[in-house]
């Protein structure tokens, strides 16, 4: 999932989005820790696209423009 997409969405679709990946978040970790966990991957790969989520959540409440990148930083 990436950032772009998220920015095209509506708040009230990205809450859905948060609340079913902190849900995903919740089973990949019970499964994890009875060992039943296919691939751990799986589990930081939901943590970020969750992060992703809420951080384009936040910048619509906002109403920030995302940040600019470190490359164009002239040091």
């Amino acid at each position: 999932m990436k950032a772009a997409e998220l920015k095209d969405l509506p708040v009230e679709e990205l809450n859905r989005k948060a609340a079913e990946l902190r849900e995903n978040v919740f089973n990949l970790r019970i499964r994890h820790a009875a060992g039943t966990l296919d691939s751990s991957a799986d589990l930081g790969k939901h943590r970020r696209d969750l992060a992703r989520v809420l951080t384009v959540l936040n910048q619509k409440k906002r109403g920030a423009a995302p940040a600019a990148p470190a490359a164009e930083k002239k040091g």
